[in-house]
């Protein structure tokens, strides 16, 4: 393998600007910034930095959710023509949203903590939903009021205030959670390099927890001459950290497209209230769309 920077600067490249496949020439390889040795250590440094870390009580208080922020209605959806108008956002409105003054809402755990934050208006809430303008096919929301729905987060399960949208044809709403996340506190420790290597790169994001809390799946990043990412594990007693590579690079000619690959992990224990962290950035995985199941 020939040892330069190109690929990893060239993928890092279409990390930042979210693009997919620009079709430039380059050469494969890249220079070994981290081996397995170097990434096993970063782990444990990142998984010492937070251990009783001021960061680490701030993301204890927090309200972080690590499902959807949108929870679609049972059954969702009964045709194509349905999906494909959720999918491109094209929603019509026939019916009086609730004029909510500005107030708070509380985050309910189930272990009886509670947590007060700004909550989001039913027209913002809407147009969260609401952003495509296309002649295609839509969802009709005849109705809406304020309710609850269960959410998952890092501090386990809770019930949050959720706006509950009324749509023609079905017999359930589709929520939209009413509050943000917490403002995340200041990781205890630098990312590992400015820029990834193929021995440490960023991952994208989580994607599911198994129902025994051990299964982890990830999404991470790799390019297009290669045999995609890997991701290790150290786990501590109040953290997890995930450390992605990217293997099997080759000699010749590849272009500049940054993969997503989806990764199962097996943790000795449930993951429960630990922090999952991302030994590249130093931080919290990201979440976005999580499945639980």
């Amino acid at each position: 393998m020939r040892r330069h920077t190109t690929r990893a600067v060239k993928l890092l490249s279409a990390l930042a600007l979210l693009t997919v496949g620009s079709g430039a020439a380059v050469g494969c390889g890249s220079e070994k910034a981290v081996g397995h040795g170097g990434s096993t250590a970063r782990a444990r440094a990142v998984a010492d930095a937070w251990h009783g870390s001021k960061a680490a009580e701030e993301w204890a208080k927090g309200y972080y959710p690590v499902g959807d922020a949108i929870q679609l209605p049972d059954g969702a959806f009964h045709t194509d023509a349905d999906k494909r108008a959720y999918t491109t956002q094209n929603f019509v409105l026939r019916t009086t949203l609730p004029d909510t003054p500005e107030s708070n809402g509380v985050v309910k755990w189930d272990d009886g903590r509670s947590l007060t934050l700004p909550l989001m208006g039913a027209r913002r809430a809407y147009d969260s939903l609401a952003r495509g303008s296309n002649d295609g096919p839509r969802l009709t929301v005849t109705g809406a009021r304020l309710g609850e729905t269960p959410v998952a987060t890092s501090r386990g399960p809770a019930t949050v205030p959720a706006w509950l949208f009324t749509l023609d044809g079905y017999d359930t709403p589709l929520k939209r959670v009413a509050i943000g996340p917490s403002k995340p506190p200041k990781p205890p420790i630098a990312p590992a390099a400015e820029s990834p290597s193929d021995e440490l790169w960023p991952l994208q994001r989580l994607v599911g927890v198994g129902d025994d809390g051990r299964t982890l799946t990830v999404l991470a990043a790799h390019g297009a001459c290669d045999d995609g990412p890997a991701v290790n594990v150290l786990e501590t007693q109040d953290s997890v950290v995930l450390s992605a590579s990217i293997v099997g690079t080759k000699d010749g000619p590849c272009t500049a497209q940054l993969l997503g690959t989806e990764k199962t992990v097996k943790l000795r224990r449930p993951l429960g209230g630990r922090l999952l962290l991302d030994a590249f950035t130093g931080s919290p995985v990201p979440s976005g769309a999580v499945r639980w199941g």
